[in-house]
């Protein structure tokens, strides 16, 4: 099937309330109206009574209480109420299919969009951009699941959704892979060139050519959040690093402890904390 026919069938797309569609949209418009935004949230009472949960969560250490979306995205900003909103509309608005895991899919995202944050200060990046790619970076295996479930389901019985060798194992049987397709779906949706193409090229950023760093950051970062949803020991954390992403990066392999024990002669510039602590009660963003 080719990708522009995944998008024919009826559950390719997630079913998501109208103001996450709106916000989805601003992404490619310099002029938006935040009170627009902001009565559109509040008018949808499921989506606001979350955002204001998450805002009051331990991850952004606010000294006041968040007690409206005015106050939210004063506190947070547009961007960051947007990729919250957005996050949760997208992680509630895809059905489940048979051999996947959503609960862990959406884990591991979430994973990997807090820890690209972290690393895009590090690297000193645009860490809102860093974020959104890394929650969305996937999404497009959740289109394949939706339009050709029977394959998925064999693929999924090979090699996990989330297994690094992934992209390459649906490249050999589609000619694609979800990178690609979650790109296009970017593309659809009218993201900004700059998620779009950070998107494609998560799973090999070494080869892309204009030179960003947001996709090996996010690909760096994937894999932190992929040794903590298969409980890897410190000898296969140390085995699977990606070091060639990170000398891309400029980032010495010594933000993790684990990596820092293996190279002693490195002064580190910063280490992450453990991921539940950096999560910090972001999970609730999946429920």
């Amino acid at each position: 099937m080719r990708i522009a026919h995944l998008f024919d069938h009826a559950h390719a797309l997630p079913t998501i309330p109208k103001v996450v569609h709106q916000l989805i949209q601003s992404f490619n418009h310099e002029e938006v109206s935040i009170d627009e935004i902001a009565s559109q949230i509040t008018a949808d009472p499921v989506i606001s009574a979350k955002l204001l949960r998450l805002a009051n969560s331990a991850y952004f250490h606010v000294t006041h209480k968040v007690s409206t979306v005015d106050d939210a995205l004063r506190m947070l900003g547009f961007v960051m109420v947007r990729n919250l909103v957005v996050g949760s509309g997208l992680a509630g608005g895809f059905k489940a299919t048979p051999s996947l895991n959503l609960n862990q899919f959406w884990s591991y995202c979430l994973g990997t969009a807090v820890t690209a944050r972290w690393l895009g200060r590090l690297a000193g990046e645009n860490t809102d951009l860093c974020f959104t790619v890394g929650l969305t970076h996937a999404i497009g295996e959740l289109v394949m699941h939706a339009a050709m479930p029977e394959q998925m389901l064999f693929m999924d019985r090979t090699c996990s959704p989330i297994d690094p060798r992934r992209a390459e194992m649906e490249t050999q049987s589609f000619g694609y892979h979800y990178a690609d397709v979650g790109a296009e779906l970017a593309r659809r949706w009218h993201f900004p060139d700059e998620i779009t193409e950070a998107i494609r090229h998560v799973p090999s950023p070494l080869e892309d050519e204009s030179g960003g760093k947001v996709a090996a950051i996010v690909h760096l970062a994937a894999w932190r959040a992929r040794v903590s949803e298969y409980r890897l020991g410190s000898e296969e954390l140390v085995a699977s690093y990606p070091g060639d992403v990170g000398q891309r990066l400029g980032i010495a392999p010594t933000w993790l402890p684990e990596l820092a024990a293996e190279h002693a002669h490195l002064k580190p510039k910063a280490v992450m904390p453990p991921l539940e602590e950096l999560l910090g009660g972001l999970q609730d963003l999946l429920h």
